[in-house]
């Protein structure tokens, strides 16, 4: 059974401590009300999974865990037939015990646009807000994050993320929580905070920025990727229904706009490091992820619209800084 407790003891001496006053409650709400159905057969597959105490973990220029003690190709086989469990796997690649888990999603990809810009991770306590199972918390991990949690409501992004963990072999510094950002307490407590991918989900995007300057220190960095249209300061992109398939896409700003958006927040030094066309070699259907995925999202007579006709999805990369409220030291 998937529990909390190590996490609880690890920030209860942090400047997380606070948490702890609505932490747990929060999640025996979601233990009771809130998790899948099938978490309980998810939670059989962890513990099928083999000892790895001992696992040793690549995480510079990806996600690889080496199997030590080391395991027989029938073992190798059961593993990857119990992680094909949790299928669709969306967010990767990792490659555990010489095999692949190839993802919907080349996330390695995404990183490296926006690692060489964000504030070097070293020693640097990090939240990512709708991490999915983690990927890109390992990558933080990897370039010297002292301690990382991820935030995401998925129970099968959890399972996905806690067995990644327990092959690495357990370690202490990364942590997935069950919860939405709208359930944090202010807690202000990080010194870098990522939201990748969940802007264009939020009916108030201008909330959900303000939720994440809550979370970040007096002189944080916020690293923000969404998705983006053309346009000056007064264009954002309001899908009437669903935009390439999906019907919780609410807002999509041009990047003057989301500078706009993110300066009127409160945060300074407002750039866009990066702007990218999604391509169906970044996000494809896979053996690991056999659902419909971003070629059947575009119009097949022209792939620079969605199947609605909006334009197809382009991300933009924005990094910003909370300010300090007097002279910092």
């Amino acid at each position: 059974m998937i529990e909390f407790g190590r996490f609880y003891a690890q920030i209860a001496q942090s400047p997380l401590a606070h948490w702890l006053e609505v932490l747990p409650g929060q999640l025996k709400v979601w233990r009771d009300e809130q998790a899948h159905g099938l978490l309980p057969s998810w939670e059989r597959v962890l513990d099928k999974l083999p000892d790895q105490s001992g696992a040793a973990i690549e995480l510079s220029d990806s996600v690889t865990i080496n199997a030590h003690p080391r395991l027989i190709d029938g073992e190798k086989r059961r593993v990857e037939n119990l992680l094909r469990s949790y299928h669709p796997w969306r967010k990767g690649p990792y490659r555990v015990f010489d095999f692949e888990i190839d993802t919907e999603w080349r996330s390695d990809w995404k990183w490296e646009r926006l690692a060489e810009h964000i504030s070097p991770l070293a020693n640097r306590h990090v939240l990512d807000v709708g991490c999915g199972n983690g990927y890109h918390m390992w990558r933080m991990l990897g370039a010297g994050a002292k301690f990382v949690v991820g935030i995401d409501p998925s129970s099968l992004f959890l399972a996905q993320f806690e067995a990644i963990r327990h092959l690495a072999g357990a370690p202490q510094n990364i942590h997935l929580l069950p919860l939405g950002i709208e359930q944090l307490p202010a807690l202000t407590a990080f010194n870098t905070v990522f939201s990748m991918g969940v802007l264009y989900h939020r009916r108030s995007p201008i909330d959900h920025i303000f939720q994440l300057k809550e979370q970040l220190v007096e002189g944080g960095e916020l690293v923000l990727e969404t998705l983006v249209v053309e346009g000056d300061e007064q264009t954002t992109l309001t899908p009437p229904e669903r935009y390439a398939k999906m019907n919780n896409v609410w807002f999509l700003p041009s990047v003057a706009a989301l500078k706009l958006w993110l300066e009127k927040c409160g945060f300074e030094q407002v750039r866009c490091v990066d702007v990218s066309v999604t391509s169906t070699e970044e996000q494809r259907s896979t053996e690991w992820m056999t659902n419909e995925s971003l070629a059947q999202f575009l119009n097949p007579d022209d792939p620079s619209q969605t199947v609605e006709g909006h334009p197809a999805p382009k991300r933009a990369v924005m990094i910003a800084r909370k300010p300090y409220t007097a002279t910092p030291p």
